[in-house]
Order: structure tokens, then C-alpha cells, then sequence
């Protein structure tokens, strides 16, 4: 086998692979003559075909056989042999000659095959002991879990029947029906709907109107519905709905004690603030962590200066364009309501792309020299924490990861990268730094979209995990919104 360099350009390479006629048909012979003894043809004894006629039944095939493998397996080969690692699946070009295939099927013409790839740079790694970082920490007080829990009471407070009119705070039952323009529409009905006035569950203007009403009170209200509301045939219209008032119910006292935790399926009231404190200090604890690790990329980005393998690059910045232009598509933007123009932000995110590439191969380089491992246990948590956001289709996910090249590494990165991010806090100098809680959440104007300060401020969510930003999750909507909640059916 001849294996020649015919591009060396930069990252990109080119390799022109030969395999001469005789040695495929010595290869083909080989494979014949191993399974002769097992072939059965009519008209011979097992054994006993002679070796032309089996060649002339079985030779194509065979020959067809050899060249799939070797084109599947000898790029790895010849890539380790050359000491180099391809930033993609290298890609393989045959003749497209129907003649000239037939011969090389027939052992008449020598096999030749190209592979074009880009390698990954070699990557001298430096001192990480001059990265220092601040991390933020926020103290939480007794003030602040109180305050939380009696945010999460709320779904276990209880309401009592009461007389007199609807206050902001009540609960109300309601039969409503909505119209545009007289007539009904889908969705606009609904009976004995609970709604908690101030709650603004409903679209703007529903519930203010309700406040005063009390038991067995008809009223008809009148609403506009958002210009960017869900359902295109009722965006802006105005609409009328006709209310009856069933019951007014005034909402009990909230007390932090061990009725409440029980309520909530807990022993203790101490319990319950034990939890939730936990709960606020992992919150915290989340967005020190990635700042922490943002200024850890800033840094290691002003360390490492190296070109980029253009496919990643290429494909990075695909995934984000794409989220950024569905953003753009939901939110009913343009370039331009982004102060900046479809060339510019392409400019940007381009930049981003080659950021995010460039401080993957640096984390992938700092973990594989420091032998960070990816385990299999921690592999099963992360498909677990997928199948629990899509109950229902667990055997689809799993199917998906199992059968998907590439699927698994998508599941592997991320608790690699953590990993990584972890090795180096144990390397560099950290100084701890006490600050508001306000403090801590303020958004990072150098930090966050300092790599696109011209492009749309939403950036597409891989891009904001990988600098080290968690994409908030979006709230799920009551199981009753329908129409006149926000919810179009």
C-alpha cells in the first residue's frame, strides 16, 4: 500500500491511498481459499469447488467486500501512523467511473482512494498556576429562606368560602365564556375555573375586572388580546366575556411551622428550612460556579493563539446561527431591532464559533494530559437526567443514543469539560469574595456577550452553556390557561 501526501496546507490534509491490483487479488485469494472448504455449491463436493470457478462466482463480491473495509478501517490506520488526529471523520473519495470500478472489482486495475481531513493542532500546554479567579459567595440568611418558603407555600395554601367582594388575593370560581365580535371562539370556555386575583395567571385586564364581585354576580368584561399572542386569530382583537361568579374565597394565613411542613411532606419545620436553604445555596452555588468558569475561558482564551480546524468552526457556527435566527423568528425580530445588520452578526458569531472550538481543543488537550476520566456511571446519570425531562419517550431517547454516532459524545462533553474546570481549580488561585445577592446575579456585560457585542443578545443555548452560562428553564403553564390564561388551543 503507497501512502502519499499530495496537500499539506495549513490544517488541511490531503492523502492519496494506492493498493496495487496484485495485492487486492492476493488479499481476494486469501478470503477464497478460506472459505472454500465452507461454500456449497451444486455439482461439488464440500471442498472440492476448483479455486477459478469459485473465484468467478464469489470474486466480486469478495473484492467488493475488501474495498468496503479497508475504506472503513484504513483511514484510522493511516492517521495513527502519521501521528495525527483528524478535528473530523476524515472524507474518502473514490472513482466515480462505472469502467474503471469494474475493473477494480475484477483485479484488473490498482485500488486507489483519497482522504481529505484537517488535523487537530498540537497544542503546547502552559502554566495554569497565573490564572486567578474571583469567587463570588452569597451569604444566606434566615430573612431570605423564610421568604422562599413562603413563596412555595403558596400551593399549599388553603382558601375559605367568604362574603362579601372579590379582593386581590381571593380566589375566585367562575364560569366564563369568551366572544370576539359576538361569537365564540375555541378555548374561551370555561367552568369552574379558580383563579387567584393579582395572580395574572390571565391575559391583561381579565382579572382586574373581577375585583369587587361577589357570589352569584353576573358581569361582562372586555379585553384586548396581546398583539403577540399565541393564537394568530385572536393577536390584538378585542374580545368580551361573559362572567358568572360562583364563589369568593379568602386565603388563609401562611405560618412557617411543622403543619405547613407536614402539608408540604415533610417532619419539620426545620426540615423545611433545612431543605430550602440547601436549595438556595446549590442556585448560588450554580451561577458563582459559572462565572467562575467563564473567567477561567476569558483567561485560557488570551493564553492559547492557534488557527482552528475550519469544519468545526463551520459546524459550530451553523448551531448557532440556527438558534439565533429561531429566536429572532419567535420573537418576531430583525437584525435591525438589534441595532446591528445580518453581516455583522454573522461577522460575530463567527468569532464566537472559532472562541468555542479553539477553547474546546484547550480543555480536551489540559484533560487528556491531566487524565481526566468520563466514567460510566456518570454517563448513565446524565441519560438519566434526559429521560426524566421527556417522560413518555425514554425508549425512543435511549434508542436515539444507542444507535446515533456521535450521540453519545454529546452526553459525554459536557461532564468532561465540568471535569476539566474542576482540574484546574485545584491548579490556579482562587480568592473567595463576599457579595449581594444582587451582586451575584447581575448580568456580566464583559463577560456573557463580550464576543458579540453587535450580534442579538440571545444567544443560542449551546453557545451560552460553553461559556459557561446555564440557559434558564422555561416555567411550565398552569394545567388550566386556556384562552383567556394565555394558553391558545
Amino acid at each position: 500500500m503507497q501512502v502519499i501526501e499530495t496537500l499539506a496546507e495549513g490544517l488541511k490534509r490531503e492523502i492519496k491511498v494506492v493498493i496495487s491490483a496484485k495485492d487486492m487479488e492476493a488479499q481476494m485469494n486469501e478470503r477464497l481459499e478460506d472459505v472454500k472448504g465452507r461454500v456449497r455449491i451444486n455439482g461439488f463436493r464440500p471442498g472440492k469447488v476448483p479455486f477459478a470457478h469459485l473465484k468467478k462466482m464469489y470474486g466480486k463480491s469478495v473484492m467488493a467486500e475488501l474495498v468496503n473495509e479497508i475504506v472503513r478501517e484504513r483511514p484510522s490506520a493511516i492517521l495513527s501512523e502519521r501521528g495525527e488526529k483528524s478535528a473530523t471523520q476524515p472524507e474518502v473519495a473514490m472513482t466515480e467511473d462505472q469502467a474503471e470500478a469494474e475493473k477494480i472489482l475484477n483485479g484488473e486495475a490498482d485500488f486507489e482512494f483519497t482522504l481529505s481531513y484537517e488535523v487537530i493542532p498540537a497544542i503546547a500546554l502552559k502554566d495554569n498556576s497565573g490564572i486567578a479567579v474571583t469567587r463570588e459567595v452569597v451569604e444566606i440568611d434566615a430573612k431570605e429562606v423564610d421568604e422562599q418558603i413562603l413563596k412555595i407555600a403558596e400551593s399549599a395554601r388553603t382558601y375559605e368560602t367568604k362574603k362579601g367582594k372579590a379582593a386581590n388575593g381571593d380566589r375566585v370560581t367562575i364560569d366564563y365564556l369568551g366572544k370576539v365580535d359576538g361569537v365564540a371562539f375555541d378555548g374561551g370556555k370555561d367552568e369552574d375555573a379558580e383563579l387567584v386575583l393579582g395572580s395574572n395567571r390571565f391575559i391583561p385586564g381579565f382579572e382586574e375586572q373581577l375585583v369587587g364581585l361577589k357570589a352569584g354576580d353576573e358581569k361582562v368584561i372586555t379585553v384586548t388580546f396581546p398583539a403577540d399572542y399565541p393564537a394568530a386569530n385572536l393577536a390584538g382583537k378585542e374580545a368580551t366575556f361573559d362572567i358568572n361568579v360562583k364563589d369568593v374565597a379568602g386565603a388563609a394565613d401562611i405560618e412557617i411551622n411543622d403543619d405547613l411542613a407536614t402539608k408540604l411532606g415533610l417532619e419539620s419545620a426545620d426540615k423545611l428550612r433545612e431543605i430550602v436553604r440547601g436549595q438556595i445555596e446549590s442556585q448560588y452555588g450554580s451561577v458563582t460556579r459559572q462565572k467562575v468558569k467563564r473567567q477561567i475561558l476569558d483567561q485560557l482564551d488570551e493564553m492559547y493563539k492557534f488557527d482552528t480546524p475550519e469544519r468545526l468552526v463551520d459546524a459550530e457556527f451553523e448551531n448557532i446561527w440556527r438558534q439565533i435566527n429561531t429566536d429572532l423568528a419567535q420573537s418576531g425580530k430583525t437584525f435591525a431591532d438589534e441595532d446591528t445588520t445580518e453581516e455583522a452578526a454573522r461577522e460575530e458569531y463567527r468569532k464566537l464559533a472559532e472562541r468555542r472550538v479553539r477553547l474546546g481543543l484547550v480543555l480536551s488537550e489540559i484533560g487528556e494530559k491531566a487524565g481526566v476520566q468520563v466514567t460510566d456511571e456518570e454517563m448513565q446519570q446524565s441519560l438519566f437526567q434526559q429521560l426524566r425531562q421527556f417522560p413518555g419517550q425514554e425508549k425512543q431517547i435511549i434508542d436515539y443514543f444507542q444507535k446515533t454516532p456521535g450521540a453519545a459524545a454529546s452526553l459525554r462533553a459536557p461532564i468532561f469539560e465540568e471535569k476539566v474546570v474542576d482540574h484546574l481549580l485545584g491548579e490556579i488561585k482562587v480568592t473567595d469574595k463576599t457579595v449581594s445577592k444582587d451582586e451575584l446575579l447581575a448580568d456580566d456585560e464583559d463577560g456573557a456577550d463580550k464576543d458579540a457585542k453587535k450580534a442579538p443578545k440571545k444567544k443560542a443555548a449551546k453557545a451560552e452553556a460553553a461559556e459557561g452560562e446555564e440557559a434558564a428553564p422555561k416555567k411550565k403553564a398552569p394545567a388550566k390557561k386556556k384562552a383567556a390564561e394565555g394558553d391558545a388551543e
